[in-house]
């Protein structure tokens, strides 16, 4: 499908690699040091106190002590254990959310100077878009669980040039290692919209990741651009995951960011007085006239449709023209506040259907209540 940032396949330009600012990890953190000259871990000393066990518990239990292990010939390797102390007794997540917070930083910068908003976005709803509800296992169900890193998940149709996104985000996720690929694609999805002026996504963290490419699910579960029944089409898809139809139309808002490009996915031209000029590599089809901002811009121009340069897929135009979908696209094209609060909620909800969480109930990485409220847009002069 086009380059969208729903569920379809498209693609972003190639975005080259670019330095970002480095933030330096907590130092609260529990380490591990392993040195050539004593093959011995070097442990926190011990205790008879019950926190001191529990933090013997942790250690046993992590998956990097592997990692350590494969890197002796360093003369010193310190590694976050995974184990999050606090005063009473430590505990275990799958993501530090130090790590977390640090890297939220460095992807605000990587939006700065690569405008690659579009394709964070989309790789987020690719990786979690995947769900079956009717699957209880966990990883087969799909879901947010970073899968979509693996080749094999790349390659589906639907997910067409998110290896670019992938190469954007594996030096951030080399230098936070202490984090999972679930949790920075999720990471990275919200930030971008945030970043382009849309809503605060109420997001909670600690998603485990997939191990291998034999957990990846079966090409197909992604929508297409232009089936023969564009509703039902997506009624198809997203019923699957458990969404309604106002979640629906809520989350087709996002096609306010982007571009399709079609010698990736046979939607859209070439280029338009919108794209171009970039920025990023030029070219593709968009949406809006900014396709870098985040805003309700996107039902009025399907309503509208006063512009041949701005893209109207099937599956867009069906918003208009389904009795229930059209009462939400309505909505939204008059009310932005609404579509933005109804956005945020779908957004949130999205990405945490199928992921198993570590701790269970997931955990914030914001200070105080997470509110979906508008931002004021920054980078509207690059579009």
């Amino acid at each position: 499908m086009a380059e969208r940032l729903s569920l379809t396949s498209s693609s972003m330009a190639s975005f080259g690699g670019a330095s970002v600012s480095r933030l330096l990890p907590s130092a609260t953190k529990a380490r591990l040091s392993l040195s050539t000259s004593s093959p011995s871990l070097s442990l926190p000393s011990l205790s008879s106190s019950s926190s001191s066990l529990s933090s013997l518990k942790c250690l046993r239990s992590s998956p990097l002590l592997s990692h350590l292990l494969l890197h002796q010939k360093r003369s010193s390797v310190h590694v976050s254990t995974g184990c999050y102390s606090t005063v009473a007794s430590p505990t275990c997540f799958a993501s530090d959310p130090d790590q977390l917070k640090s890297a939220r930083e460095n992807i605000k910068e990587l939006l700065k100077t690569k405008f690659c908003h579009p394709i964070l976005v989309r790789l987020g709803w690719h990786d979690a878009g995947t769900y079956n509800k009717d699957i209880e296992e966990w990883p087969q169900r799909g879901g947010a669980n970073g899968s979509l890193r693996f080749e094999i998940e790349l390659k589906h149709a639907a997910n067409a040039g998110l290896v670019n996104a992938i190469k954007l985000l594996q030096p951030i996720k080399d230098k936070y290692s202490g984090m999972t690929y679930a949790d920075l694609f999720q990471l990275a999805s919200a930030t971008a919209v945030e970043e382009a002026g849309g809503p605060k996504i109420p997001m909670k963290y600690g998603r485990v990741d997939a191990s291998g490419p034999h957990q990846c699910p079966e090409e197909g579960r992604l929508p297409a651009a232009g089936p023969p029944s564009p509703a039902a089409h997506l009624r198809e898809v997203f019923y699957r995951m458990g969404l309604n139809d106002k979640e629906i139309v809520a989350l087709s808002g996002a096609h306010t960011l982007g571009r399709s490009r079609p010698e990736r996915s046979g939607w859209g031209k070439p280029e338009t007085k919108y794209t171009k000029d970039g920025p990023g590599a030029p070219g593709g089809q968009s949406w809006t006239a900014q396709w870098l901002k985040f805003d309700n811009s996107y039902f009025k121009d399907i309503k509208e449709r006063r512009d041949a340069d701005l893209l109207v897929l099937p599956t867009d135009a069906v918003l208009f023209e389904d009795p229930s979908f059209k009462e939400y696209a309505e909505k939204y094209a008059e009310d932005e506040d609404a579509f933005f609060k109804d956005y945020a909620e779908a957004h949130a909800k999205l990405s945490n259907l199928g992921a198993k969480f570590d701790p269970s109930e997931g955990f914030s990485i914001d200070d105080g209540p997470v509110k979906a409220a508008s931002e004021k847009f920054e980078a509207a002069k690059y579009s």
